[in-house]
């Protein structure tokens, strides 16, 4: 009888540990914090420098929960449900949500790809920004085109999303997003988004598109988007809502050794939109983007992005109709571990155009004049 009951205990034993090994949840973070300096900010009836303390400068600060469970045959289950937060005073990002960087469950497959649903990034920023100077690896927040007119750096993600990405063949990757308005107008603040990318060696490209119908909609709030999102955390970042927003965009980039260089290219566009006086009238936004890195050691990387955005407004407006922007970025970051690095980053802007003024995302506000200049440095760990 004992034997049988060992034999029993040492069976169970294997099958627990058998069902954990097929099944894991994931504790995950970053924490970014620094000091900034901006030498211009215009906030009420005064001006000046502006010296803060910052949370997410380069990566927004975040903690999350990743899970994925073995279902046989290459299929898994999975979900991720990630916060985002201010360091600096403990208050939750993305106005306010409990899990509002990412909030997602679905099937992966690895010869069929990956089809989820909830919270999640539309497909340029999924393709075309890893290849950006807002890719999270490289500048993210601060390097954003003028008001992140192309959603490159994910100011606002898509609510009541379903997505497909495929798996990776022979380099070639697609997929495909749809939010829905989660209304009876169906079209209003409804996204669908489409992108590719392909890798060879040093070789990497990318294209992507993204339309948004109905964004200044406020009949609807629990649509696929949310304007108020990147004002609640002051990035500055998307809020040019339109009755329709088209945006395509492509990149490349190829790596020479320890350096690689990149080329990235936006073209957005918002109609009926408010944004810069523009009442009932149009906005166009072009960006096209240089960047490179260069891995001097193997703790030590340098980098630098340059922007020029070319935009026109139409319709009724007290602005100039065709501004342009200048942005060039320089970032420096040192390993201390495989975990935790220091950054320093400088930043400086400088827009043309009757009564426009500029404003680097994350400076604090923007300046009284055509030119802003923001240096910060920082820490950052993962866990």
């Amino acid at each position: 009888m004992k034997k049988i009951s060992a034999a029993v205990a040492a069976f169970a034993g294997l099958a627990a540990a058998t069902a954990h090994a097929q099944s894991s949840v994931t504790l995950y973070g970053l924490i970014d914090a620094g000091v900034m300096y901006t030498n211009n900010v215009k906030k009420g009836g005064s001006q000046g420098a502006l010296v803060q303390a910052t949370s997410g400068n380069i990566n927004g600060s975040r903690f999350g929960l990743r899970g994925a469970e073995d279902l046989g045959g290459g299929l898994q289950a999975i979900f991720v449900l990630e916060n985002g937060y201010n360091l600096q005073n403990g208050k939750l990002g993305q106005n306010g949500r409990l899990f509002g960087r990412q909030a997602f469950v679905g099937l992966s497959s690895k010869q069929y790809g990956t089809f989820t649903l909830g919270r999640q990034y539309d497909s340029l920023v999924d393709f075309v920004a890893p290849l950006s100077g807002t890719a999270g690896t490289f500048g993210d927040t601060g390097f954003a085109h003028p008001f992140d007119n192309d959603n490159l750096n994910h100011s606002v993600r898509m609510s009541n999303a379903v997505k497909y990405a495929s798996a990776n063949y022979a380099g070639l990757k697609f997929g495909g997003m749809y939010a829905f308005s989660n209304n009876t107008g169906f079209a209003v603040n409804r996204a669908y988004s489409a992108g590719v990318s392909y890798a060879n060696g040093p070789f990497k490209a990318a294209a992507g598109y993204l339309q948004i119908n109905g964004s200044n909609s406020s009949a609807n709030t629990a649509g696929a988007v949310d304007l108020g999102e990147s004002a609640a955390n002051g990035t500055g970042g998307f809020q040019l809502g339109a009755d329709v927003q088209r945006t395509a965009g492509a990149a490349l980039s190829y790596g020479f050794g320890p350096v690689t260089a990149g080329f990235v290219y936006t073209h957005s566009q918002f109609q009926n939109t408010a944004s810069f006086g523009a009442t009932h009238g149009s906005m166009r936004f072009d960006n096209y983007e240089v960047n490179g890195k260069y891995a001097m050691t193997p703790a030590l990387s340098l980098g630098a992005a340059y922007t020029f955005t070319d935009a026109h407004v139409g319709g009724t407006s007290s602005f100039g109709a065709d501004p342009k922007w200048n942005q060039m970025n320089l970032q420096a970051v040192y390993s201390l571990s495989l975990r935790t690095d220091v950054y320093a980053e400088a930043m400086y802007q400088h827009v043309s155009g009757k009564g426009y003024t500029a404003f680097i995302n994350t400076a604090g506000g923007a300046s009284s004049t055509g030119n802003q200049v923001v240096g910060t440095v920082g820490i950052r760990t993962r866990f």
